[in-house]
């Protein structure tokens, strides 16, 4: 990872302005910077070849205590290197001295050049010790090594504990019936055809013991079976030959020997000996969808009910078997876990409760394992050897984190973890070793994440991609092999939340410090800031601070006890920071060196009590992101509009808490010059103006655009500018008073990818008609109307919304009856009608809201019964109610007994 951020730093450098600048000048310039460029070219090449020898080897595959200790060198080196070339961009674009045009204009006083001069003898003996590495290399480590093509250490420890599953009793299992119910409904269907089926998870919760057992329990049922391990460095041929020979061990009548035949061979070999068999064939702990498919040729279709099951951490190798067919296997529920737990941990009594005393720390440990099998199975197993007193459980408690990485016992769970972690491709490692430092259980966002790991440098550019959207890919890879943990979606199906397994996030916690990748708190403890540290995550953490933090690139802090003056250290010493996020602390004042961090990419102050950015924020000329929504800034400073490379801009006032209010928040005001932020795709929220409306339009590359305090004079103008962004696809308009109008009837043409769309102030009768809904309607997903106050029903015009999946309409109608007719919304997932004070009559035909699951029914004093032909909302799953009329409850009472449904209600 090091070595990667080093080679970026290098070819950024190369390709800076201040390179060409510098050639085009004198000739000790143009000598020194010739000088420098040769030696970054040098150190940046053999840095790349390092890097794929590393990828080629997996280092963390290895018990190589000769290649760890090399790795070291390596790294730090790399992270000196990165340092050196961070001096290099603090010089060059140094506004104060003009950069380097600053030393061509003082060129003949003395020693003008002389930073360069260090930076050049820095990198080339940073050069010297690169090319000492790569002799040590050769020397020693490749000497050691000698097993690239070989099983790794942690695959072979892998595999060790897979065979090991095949002598688990059955009555050892916890949790399994309902899985094996499904497994066995599969294996015994009456389907001839060949079918494949997917057993699939993180590593660690049980699909090889699961397999094993249905296996034990099956395979008399088929004329012949295999089980075969599938390693990450697997060959089609050592493949075909272990299926052949465990399908003669299962059928003593079929003796084959395989040695010299080639993979053809293999293949003609095993299609037919399966040819008029009825077989079962478990491919286990498979990394790659490509092993199905290269020996798929030579697993014979032959009409007899065959099987092959599939296990896996990856969902890509999962989708090898059909929908139906695709079991994803969950942690355990909370007394399965403790159940499993108690099992090995009073593996000699038979009453698991004859220890009350140790119940609390027991409990507590189980809670940590997150309902993960081998966790609790390891854990439970390695305290049966254990003193059964409080003393000694709340040590082990205590000393958890530091058991799982040390003690010699866990050795296994580590390498079946870190397996995981080793397939990851390596511009997923950097994203994966970020999510493990955010505090346990935190739950990471999607938007902040990506924004975050672009700000790192972490993501690549792909074609014509945007680098949010080839984050966003990675954040789903991580998912798909079970890194992460989908914690919720949006009703659009993309991911929303996600969160981190303890047990992966202590191996990626171990792996940070080893990597000197970062720090993360340690709860109701103390943390030291250490010199070197690179990353550092504080969370509810009192902080003691070293003033050399000069290494600081990243700075996260989480509801964190921060003072005022541990900021202006951090900002004072580490002037190479280029993320800077303080969402929830309690600072008042952000220092005006604020504008020294010229590396700054971003700079988050959600939620904080700061009033005032400094002026000298016009100097971060790499920030992507500005985040101060809800704190207490009022006024973003003119020079914001001098920071090119924004792409996001959160800044909005909460002015009512309880959002009860028509203007319970505030925008910000911007200058003329927001019209050179030309890569800005975020803009939430800009407080509207004459002058304003009239700019935006230049903001081509928005996706999201919040706009307050809009008065209907601004119509024309706003219209004309939302009709220059092409790819806006989330609009939100809010007009300045509940009497004022907006109007859209002159959008045109309207945003072709307007999938969300809220609107909150008073609209015309005929808005729904006008080429905003007519044109753009067939994609959105999201309509959000408040304040509408229409006299007519708004649902026949916006029926054709076909492709909706949330509406929530807030004070937008005045009329007596909603009707949703057959046909209508066929996608909705959420409904929410609110603050319809008129409404006495609501109805659904059957045929409408095919999909709708939730509905809420709020503030409506007039609706005295539940939604005639609510019956025929057969996907709905909750109603919720609130402010409704008495006879609303009473009529609830009578008929929630029959219901399909939940419903609950709130006086």
């Amino acid at each position: 990872m090091a070595i990667f951020a080093a080679a970026k730093a290098l070819g950024d450098a190369l390709a800076s302005e201040v390179m060409r600048f510098a050639t085009s000048h004198t000739s000790e310039l143009l000598s020194l910077f010739s000088d420098l460029e040769c030696t970054m070219k040098i150190i940046k090449s053999e840095l790349q070849v390092m890097q794929a020898f590393l990828d080629e080897i997996n280092t963390h595959d290895h018990n190589n205590r000769t290649l760890e200790v090399w790795l070291v060198e390596v790294r730090n080196l790399a992270y000196h290197i990165q340092d050196i070339m961070d001096e290099f961009t603090y010089l060059s674009n140094n506004k104060e001295n003009g950069g380097i045009g600053f030393y061509v204009k003082r060129l003949f006083k003395k020693n003008p050049l002389l930073p360069y001069k260090q930076i050049a003898s820095q990198l080339q003996a940073a050069e010297k010790s690169l090319k000492n590495l790569s002799e040590m290399q050769n020397r020693w480590v490749s000497n050691t090594i000698g097993l690239v093509k070989n099983p790794h250490y942690s695959i072979k420890c892998s595999q060790h504990a897979a065979i090991s599953t095949h002598f688990i009793d059955e009555d050892e299992l916890v949790g399994v019936e309902e899985n094996r119910a499904l497994l066995t409904n599969w294996l015994n269907s009456e389907e001839l055809n060949l079918s494949v089926i997917s057993v699939w998870g993180m590593g660690g919760l049980g699909k090889t013991a699961l397999v094993t057992n249905i296996l034990e329990r099956e395979k008399n049922k088929y004329d012949c079976h295999a089980w075969v391990s599938i390693s990450q460095t697997y060959t089609v041929d050592h493949i075909l030959r272990n299926m052949i020979s465990e399908i003669c061990e299962s059928d003593k009548r079929i003796s084959i020997k395989t040695t010299t035949m080639d993979i053809r061979k293999l293949k003609e070999t095993l299609r037919k000996i399966l040819k008029e068999k009825r077989y079962l064939i478990v491919l286990d702990d498979t990394w790659d969808p490509m092993v199905f498919r290269d020996i798929s040729d030579a697993l014979i279709n032959n009409h007899k009910g065959s099987r092959v099951v599939i296990t896996s951490r990856i969902a890509e190798v999962a989708f090898l078997a059909p929908e139906s067919h695709r079991l994803k296997l969950r942690p355990l529920k909370d007394d399965e876990s403790w159940e499993l737990f108690c099992r090995n941990a009073f593996q000699h009594e038979r009453n698991h409760e004859s220890h009350p005393h140790l119940e609390k720390w027991a409990r507590e440990i189980v809670f940590k394992c997150k309902g993960l099998p081998l966790a609790l199975v390891s854990i439970g197993s390695m305290l049966a050897l254990h003193e059964t007193s409080e003393v000694e459980w709340k040590r082990v408690h205590d000393q958890l984190s530091w058991e799982l990485e040390n003690n010699p016992k866990f050795d296994n769970m580590r390498n079946i973890l870190n397996l995981s972690f080793s397939y990851l491709p390596r511009n997923l490692k950097n994203c994966f070793l970020y999510c493990c430092m955010f505090p346990e259980d935190h739950l990471l966002a999607r938007k902040k994440i990506i924004r975050l790991w672009i700000a790192e440098g972490f993501i690549e550019e792909r074609g014509a991609s945007t680098l949010e959207e080839v984050a966003e890919g990675y954040l789903i890879q991580l998912i798909r092999r079970s890194m992460l943990q989908l914690v919720k979606t949006n009703y659009f199906g993309r991911v929303k939340r996600c969160r981190m397994h303890d047990a992966l996030r202590e191996l990626g916690l171990s792996l940070c410090v080893k990597e000197n990748f970062g720090l993360t708190h340690k709860y109701n403890k103390f943390v030291k800031i250490h010199t070197s540290v690179r990353r550092l995550f504080v969370c509810n953490d009192h902080i003691t601070h070293n003033s050399e933090v000069s290494q600081l690139r990243t700075f996260l802090s989480f509801d964190s006890r921060l003072s005022s003056s541990m900021l202006c250290s951090i900002i004072l010493n580490s002037r190479y920071l280029t993320i800077l996020d303080l969402e929830g602390s309690p600072i008042e004042i952000l220092p005006d060196t604020i504008g020294d961090l010229f590396n700054l990419r971003y700079l988050g102050l959600r939620r904080t009590k700061v009033k005032f950015l400094a002026k000298s924020i016009e100097k971060l000329s790499n920030l992507q992101t500005l985040d101060v929504i809800f704190s207490e800034i009022q006024k973003i400073p003119d020079g914001i509009a001098k920071l090119t490379k924004l792409r996001h801009i959160f800044a909005e006032l909460q002015l009512d808490e309880t959002n009860l209010s028509f203007r319970s928040t505030s925008g910000i005001g911007l200058s003329k010059g927001i019209t050179n932020l030309k890569d800005l795709q975020t803009l939430q929220a800009l407080e509207a103006s004459s002058e304003v409306v009239k700019e935006i339009g230049n903001l081509t590359q928005l996706r999201s655009f919040r706009i307050l305090n809009v008065k209907e004079s601004y119509s024309a103008d706003l219209c004309t500018s939302l009709s220059k962004m092409p790819i806006l696809s989330y609009l939100d308009i809010k007009a300045s008073s509940e009497n004022e109008f907006i109007q859209l009837e002159h959008l045109n043409p309207p945003p072709s990818q307007l999938q969300k769309l809220f609107l909150t102030g008073r609209l015309k009768e005929n808005t729904f008609a006008s080429p905003l809904f007519q044109k753009s309607g067939k994609n959105l997903q999201n309509l959000y109307l408040s304040w509408s106050r229409l006299q007519n029903d708004p649902l026949p015009s916006l029926s054709h919304l076909s492709n909706l999946m949330y509406m929530y309409i807030n004070r937008a109608y005045e009329g007596q009856q909603l009707v949703f007719r057959d046909g209508w919304f066929p996608k909705l997932k959420y409904l929410c009608l609110t603050q319809l004070p008129s409404l006495v009559k609501l109805g659904v035909e059957k045929g409408a809201m095919i999909s709708v699951e939730i509905i809420y029914l709020y503030h409506m004093k007039q609706l005295v019964e539940v939604p005639k032909g609510i019956e025929h909302l057969t996907s709905l799953k909750f109603l919720g109610c609130e402010g409704l009329s008495p006879d609303f409850g009473g009529f609830v009472n009578g008929h929630n007994d029959v219901w399909h449904f939940t419903c609950y209600v709130e006086p």
